[in-house]
């Protein structure tokens, strides 16, 4: 019983922790049109950057900053938002697919420097040296499982909650015009471009905060932690729950999850032996398959957006008893 009630405890928290990630994607595309391929990026910029603030001297990398860890967590979001900053004035410019493929390049950038980078990252090895917060303090270690998990949810309830007051505000159906017909929104005064980047870096400290928790969680962090097919598990997450909707990104990341690790468990427990060394492959391949069949079947998600045109001509959220 412990066991089921420890996995749980492991489950929801990891799923929680890409939650967060999933709902800054969604305001990055779902709200405003931005194609980021690059979300690990941003996420391993906050989950690199609290380590480094936040871990203890390390003779082969940089670190040993000690901060406090609400001080690290939040240097992790800041430096995914300056990394966000600096892709979206080189990037943004860009449409769609083209978008897409220079952002993905990013993610691929910054996966091989922190795999090469040794001084900076601990390189392949991975980042040591960070103890998690308040751990001594806890009987054991179910126990601080447990306070972190109600931690991650706080963070996450907060999150949503910001960004749900953020897409029903004016600047949120501004963002949503803008993905819909960026010309007729700048001949009403809009800047799309400055909106744009603003969405674009609030999405990506997001997904940086989400980072810096995961890295917490395992108290370590390497280049096979951000590998470009997390992007891809993410975009997965905001297909199957629906784009535009933060529930829905919500119950994505938790479903998607939950598949992932079912499948895994299958594979491991029924496959053939000769086939199990290709578990990861074959839940790649599982992956793919799902994006491609929501978006045969489903393309708007299982909790799709709802909008309603306003007296001002922007498009606006429906009444919450309709279902959003």
């Amino acid at each position: 019983m412990m066991g089921v009630l420890s996995y749980a405890v492991f489950f929801t928290s990891v799923a929680s922790i890409l939650a967060i990630a999933v709902l800054g994607l969604n305001l990055q595309w779902g709200n405003t049109g931005l194609f980021n391929g690059g979300v690990v990026a941003f996420f391993g910029a906050g989950a690199y950057g609290t380590l480094i603030l936040g871990g203890t001297p390390q003779p082969d990398h940089l670190g040993g900053f000690g901060l406090a860890y609400p001080l690290a967590l939040a240097g992790g979001a800041i430096a995914a938002g300056l990394l966000a900053w600096v892709v979206g004035l080189l990037t943004l410019r860009l449409r769609h697919d083209y978008l897409a493929i220079a952002t993905f390049g990013i993610a691929v950038t910054f996966e091989n420097i922190m795999r090469n980078a040794e001084g900076l990252s601990g390189g392949a090895k991975g980042f040591r040296g960070f103890e998690r917060p308040l751990e001594q303090w806890l009987s054991s270690g179910f126990a601080y499982n447990i306070a972190f998990l109600c931690f991650v949810l706080v963070i996450l309830v907060a999150v949503y909650g910001f960004l749900q007051r953020l897409v029903r505000s004016p600047f949120g159906r501004v963002l949503r015009a803008i993905r819909e017909d960026e010309d007729a929104s700048r001949s009403l005064g809009k800047s799309p471009a400055r909106l744009r980047l603003i969405a674009f870096i609030t999405g990506s400290v997001i997904m940086g905060v989400s980072g810096g928790l995961y890295a917490t969680f395992y108290a370590f962090i390497s280049p096979q932690d951000v590998l470009p097919t997390l992007t891809f598990q993410i975009w997965a997450m905001l297909i199957v729950g629906g784009a535009g909707n933060n529930r829905g990104a919500v119950m994505g990341a938790f479903l998607v999850w939950g598949a992932w690790t079912a499948s895994g468990w299958i594979l491991s427990r029924f496959a053939p032996v000769d086939l199990q060394v290709y578990t990861g492959s074959i839940q790649y391949v599982l992956i793919g398959g799902v994006i491609v069949g929501m978006l045969l079947w489903r393309p708007e998600g299982l909790f799709p957006e709802r909008l309603v045109v306003s007296q001002s001509g922007y498009p606006g959220l429906q009444n919450k008893k309709e279902g959003v």
